[in-house]
């Protein structure tokens, strides 16, 4: 699609830090990465996120307080083998009270090329009583701090992708 970018065009404030490769169970029989397991692999790129805004499983432990998924959108580009080195970015696209929306590219660490794209809608779940309820304010402080960060850098490409034929 125009518009995507190879690896090496990638503004920094976005790399994440996750980095994973392609694992032998995670070959279908068509020779290449099953589409669950790109899920699989966003879901390591997402705690790396939630780590970085302070809600991983530390946030669990500590705050009794967690993410859920509500809603997601993948994009499949490029098919990958075993043992490809994967890399992710991670762009904050706004949050709420309670959600946060954020899209995660997943590229080949070593050629470049975009391999998928993963868009998420995560809602904020006070787990003793398993209900959506507020982000907390010093949160939110983390959230407003990497908006600012990556205020400067465009929509991905593919955010909001509607689904249809020609």
């Amino acid at each position: 699609m125009a518009g995507d970018l190879e690896l090496s065009a990638v503004d920094p404030v976005l790399l994440s830090g996750c980095t994973c490769r392609v694992q032998q169970d995670w070959i279908d029989y068509n020779g290449h990465m099953n589409v669950a397991y790109y899920v699989v692999a966003f879901d390591k790129a997402t705690d790396v996120f939630l780590d970085r805004i302070d809600m991983g499983a530390a946030y669990l432990e500590t705050r009794n307080g967690s993410t859920f998924t509500a809603d997601m959108n993948v994009s499949y580009i490029a098919e990958v083998g075993l043992d490809a080195p994967l890399t992710f970015t991670t762009q904050l696209i706004g949050f709420d009270d309670k959600r946060i929306h954020y899209f995660h590219h997943m590229y080949h660490a070593d050629k470049g090329f975009l391999v998928a794209t993963n868009e998420c809608l995560s809602l904020h779940v006070d787990m003793s009583v398993r209900k959506v309820t507020s982000i907390p304010a010093s949160h939110k402080k983390i959230l407003e701090g990497i908006k600012a960060e990556q205020a400067h850098l465009p929509p991905p490409t593919r955010l909001g992708r509607v689904m249809r034929t020609k």
